[in-house]
């Protein structure tokens, strides 16, 4: 999953902190226009005094957001929430026949029948390394028959990944982390006592006196290691948790190199995962436990405007449909595959996917739901990453390109993340990029949003964030020019980017660039800019008939 953190680095080491890295841009920043503020938003006002001055009248988009799930009874959610209307909620029936039981709000491919939910999963280079280890190790190339050499190459990929084989660095030594770790969780201890608060910046704890030799070694040691990763004005909280997660992710790659990752999903789901006609399993709760990331994300594409709480969406007539099949770890391609094909029957025309893995197992089944979806005309708007990677060469799932080298879907639109002069530079530090792979740039920087907990907001930032900010302008598109065809939308939302006109960082590097060395479009995305190339364009939307053999939908003992 492409978490929404920004990676820092200590020494040879790195791990991530949540949130923002200054607080120089406003909130809402993002929505702003550059002529008027001098932030580098997407002119979100621009684009409603267009749409006003043309008379436009809307029409209500549904856009699906495939992710972690959402706090549904949030004061800025709860009205733009997507309705079943052929679904009678809380009585135990099937009533509009698609398989789903009470699917209100949208569905959880994540959840047992029992009620139960997946919260946390385990990376995908660790399951094809382990669940192919049998079949492969020990075998040169020349011992492959040519039918399974793609699948052997997977796995050496895998296998490299965990276990570091060929790499000049094997990886960090998990024990240094964890006693870095300790260690650090002592300082915070002794300082929340010595400043008689619990949580403090960086920026305070730079100004402290210490008053005895404790104080001033734990002071020494986190500020060091705040100002090393350009974080003073985090919080102690903030930094700790990133931290701390971050040794746990080290700490379970690296147990993983011996050790089958545990089947949590199997566990819970209990459908037949080697089967992607078994569709019908999960359960209804798009909340479970793990709303903050998906929360977020909808906030920005559609959180209620001009009401005077929290923040404002994107989007003014918007219905989000929650897909929850996104956990704390990598997401499974049959449940990204069902997911695809729910939203689309279900009457999306938009969905925004702020999610990805470097392994992609059953990526078939993917790309046949990539097809769908585009013969229905729906877009897929995906997150590039955070990786700081060049994605034209290096693997990032899910990917328009077709696995069996037969073209690629035209309905995708992959979105890296930029930001502002004023808290970082014009593209994110995090993000990955590339001049094939990604079509445009959107802001991720320090982005304000709807969090869990009914009526709390907050800063984020990744890729997941420019994601959502794209499908956001491609719903309010189509709200007021209904007859454009997804191959339209993404047409418009490439060819209305604003290019800047000097040179930019190269994610990763001290590199200075083009933007259109390091992106297929050059630009940023523009509200204002697409709604006015979009008044110029004779739409094409139709319904086409279905391109792919129906699947024989099995319902198993098990769902």
């Amino acid at each position: 999953m492409h978490k929404f953190l920004i990676v820092f680095v200590i020494g040879t080491l790195s791990f991530s902190i949540s949130k923002a890295q200054k607080e120089s841009t406003p909130n809402g920043w993002h929505l702003m226009d550059k002529d008027s503020t001098g932030y580098y938003g997407v002119s979100a006002n621009k684009a409603y005094s267009f749409i006003k001055s043309k008379n436009l009248k809307s029409k209500t988009v549904i856009v699906a957001v495939i992710d972690s799930g959402i706090d549904t009874l949030h004061e800025d959610l709860k009205p733009i929430l997507w309705t079943n209307p052929k679904e009678i909620p809380g009585n135990g029936i099937d009533d509009d026949h698609n398989g789903y039981i009470d699917d209100v709000h949208g569905w959880n491919f994540l959840g047992g029948k029992d009620g139960r939910n997946v919260k946390e999963d385990s990376y995908e280079a660790a399951r094809v390394y382990h669940d192919l280890k049998s079949k492969y190790e020990g075998k040169e190339k020349g011992d492959i028959a040519p039918k399974d050499l793609a699948e052997f190459t997977m796995w050496q990929k895998a296998k490299a990944n965990i276990t570091g084989e060929g790499k000049e660095d094997a990886g960090i030594d998990i024990v240094i982390l964890k006693r870095l770790l300790a260690n650090m969780q002592k300082s915070d201890s002794t300082l929340k006592v010595a400043l008689a608060k619990e949580v403090f910046t960086g920026t305070e704890l730079n100004s402290f006196i210490p008053t005895e030799p404790a104080q001033k070694t734990s002071k020494n040691a986190l500020l060091g290691l705040m100002k090393a990763n350009n974080q003073l004005e985090a919080t102690n909280k903030e930094f700790m948790e990133g931290f701390a997660e971050y040794v746990a992710g080290e700490d379970k790659k690296e147990e993983s190199k011996n050790t089958p990752p545990p089947t949590y999903r199997a566990d819970i789901v209990k459908d037949d995962e080697t089967n992607i006609n078994d569709r019908f399993y999960g359960n209804n709760d798009i909340m479970a436990s793990t709303p903050m990331h998906g929360t977020h994300c909808s906030g920005i594409i559609a959180a209620v405007r001009n009401n005077g709480k929290g923040m404002d969406g994107i989007a003014d007539n918007v219905r989000i449909m929650m897909v929850r099949a996104v956990p704390d770890g990598d997401e499974h391609d049959k449940d990204i595959a069902n997911a695809i094909r729910y939203a689309v029957d279900n009457g999306a025309q938009v969905i925004s996917m702020s999610f990805g893995k470097d392994f992609s197992p059953q990526k078939q089944w993917v790309d046949d739901a990539f097809r769908y979806a585009e013969s229905k005309n729906v877009l897929l708007v995906h997150a590039a990453g955070n990786d700081a990677k060049d994605v034209d060469t290096e693997d990032n799932f899910p990917s328009p390109v077709y696995i069996n080298g037969k073209g690629r879907a035209g309905n995708v639109v992959t979105v890296g993340a930029s930001g502002d002069p004023k808290n970082g530079g014009l593209t994110a530090s995090f993000s990955n990029y590339g001049k094939k792979e990604v079509d445009v740039f959107s802001p991720g920087v320090k982005i304000y949003a709807t969090l869990p907990g009914g009526n709390t907001y907050g800063n984020l930032q990744g890729t997941s964030m420019a994601c959502p900010l794209v499908a956001g302008i491609a719903a309010l598109t189509l709200e007021y020019f209904p007859n454009l065809s997804a191959k339209q939308l993404k047409y418009v939302l490439e060819n209305s980017t604003q290019k800047p006109d000097f040179k930019v960082s190269k994610p990763g590097t001290e590199d200075m660039v083009n933007l259109s060395d390091i992106s297929k479009s050059g630009g940023i995305v523009n509200a204002y800019a697409a709604l006015k190339l979009a008044s110029t364009l004779k739409g094409e939307r139709k319904i086409q008939k279905e391109v792919l053999p129906k699947p024989k939908l099995v319902k198993t003992k098990k769902g």
